[in-house]
C-alpha cells in the first residue's frame, strides 16, 4: 500500500477502541504495517480480552494492510518487551510508536484511594516510559552499528495534564508525567534519529463519554468535533519521514484545530543579591504577580 507511512512499522497501545484504533486504522490506511495492542479491559482497567485487538487487525487485513495483534501489558516490564519483539519478529523492525493506552479512576482527591492512584499512574506513565524504553535500546543498538534509524515515537498526554482537572488528580499527575517524559526522551534520544513528540486530544473514548457526556454527544448532523478519527491524522503525520525536524513538542488537537502548547517558562524574577527576609517576600511575589501572565484555569472549575 502507497502513503506517507508506506513500508514503516508501527506499534500503537490501547489500539482496540478509541482514539487508538482510529490511530491504527489510518498508519495501515497511509501504507504502515501495524502491531496493534491492546489488553482489551474493560474501561476500569478489569478483565482481559484479545478480541479488541483482533477486531482492528482483522479490520486492517480485510482492505489490504498488514497488522497482527499483542495483547501484552505496556505497564510490565517483560510485556513491553514482548510488544517491541512482536514488531520485529512480525515485520523485522519498527519505526514508530505510539503510546496511547490508558483508562480512569476518578476520584476526588480526599476520596481517593492509594489503589486508585498507584493504578492509574502506573497505566499511563510506567505504561509509557516501558514501551519507550525497550524501543529506545532497539534504536541506540541500531543507530551504534551504523544503520540508519529515522524512528518517532507520540505519546499521548491531555488538557488534563496540561492544566489539571478536578476530580482527575491521578490522571492529570501521570499525564503531565508524559509531558516532562517527552521533553526528557527528546532531548535524550535525538542523538540515535528518532524524535519524540506528544499530543493532548480531545476527543470521544470511552473514558472521556462517561466524565464529560454531554460534550462528547454525537451530533444530529454535520462535523463531529469530538469523532476520534479526528486525531489520526496528525499523530500518523508525527510518524511520517515529513516530521523528522519536530521534537519535543506538545500539539493539542480538537476537532479541526491543532495548536502548539507553550509550557513552562522561567519568568521575571527579583534578585536581592543577599538572603530574603521573611517579611520582605510578600511585597516581592506581590509585584512578580501583578507582572506574570494569569494560568489558564483547571479543567471543572468555574
Amino acid at each position: 500500500m502507497s502513503g506517507i507511512c508506506a513500508g514503516r512499522v508501527v506499534v500503537v497501545t490501547g489500539a482496540g477502541r478509541g482514539i487508538g484504533r482510529e490511530h491504527a486504522l489510518e498508519f495501515a490506511r497511509q501504507g504502515a504495517k501495524v502491531v496493534v495492542n491492546d489488553l482489551g479491559t474493560g474501561l476500569a482497567g478489569a478483565g482481559r480480552s484479545g478480541g479488541p485487538a483482533q477486531a482492528v487487525v482483522e479490520e486492517i487485513r480485510d482492505t489490504g494492510g498488514q497488522a497482527v495483534a499483542n495483547c501484552d501489558d505496556v505497564a510490565d516490564w517483560d510485556g513491553s518487551g514482548r510488544l517491541v519483539k512482536t514488531a520485529l519478529s512480525a515485520f523485522g523492525g519498527l519505526d514508530v510508536l505510539v503510546n496511547n493506552a490508558g483508562f480512569v479512576r476518578d476520584r476526588m482527591i480526599v476520596s481517593m484511594t492509594e489503589q486508585e492512584w498507584d493504578d492509574v499512574v502506573r497505566v499511563h506513565l510506567k505504561g509509557h516510559f516501558l514501551p519507550l524504553r525497550h524501543a529506545a535500546a532497539y534504536w541506540r543498538e541500531r543507530s551504534k552499528a551504523g544503520d540508519p534509524v529515522d524512528a518517532r515515537v507520540v505519546n499521548t498526554s491531555s488538557g488534563a495534564g496540561l492544566l489539571g482537572s478536578v476530580g482527575q488528580a491521578n490522571y492529570a499527575a501521570a499525564k503531565a508525567g508524559i509531558v516532562a517524559l517527552t521533553q526528557t526522551a527528546a532531548a535524550e534520544l535525538g542523538r540515535y534519529g528518532v524524535t519524540v513528540n506528544a499530543i493532548a486530544p480531545a476527543a470521544r473514548t470511552r473514558m472521556t463519554e462517561e466524565v464529560f457526556a454531554a460534550m462528547m454527544a454525537r451530533p444530529e448532523s454535520g462535523f463531529d468535533m469530538m469523532d476520534p478519527a479526528n486525531v489520526a491524522p496528525l499523530v500518523v503525520w508525527l510518524g511520517s519521514a515529513e516530521s523528522s525536524g519536530v521534537t519535543g513538542r506538545v500539539f493539542e488537537v480538537e476537532g479541526g484545530m491543532i495548536s502548539i502548547a507553550t509550557g513552562w517558562h522561567h519568568g521575571r524574577g527579583v534578585d536581592k543579591g543577599s538572603r530574603w527576609k521573611v517579611g520582605e517576600i510578600g511585597e516581592a511575589i506581590a509585584k512578580l504577580l501583578a507582572d506574570a501572565p494569569s494560568p489558564d484555569p483547571v479543567y471543572g472549575t468555574t
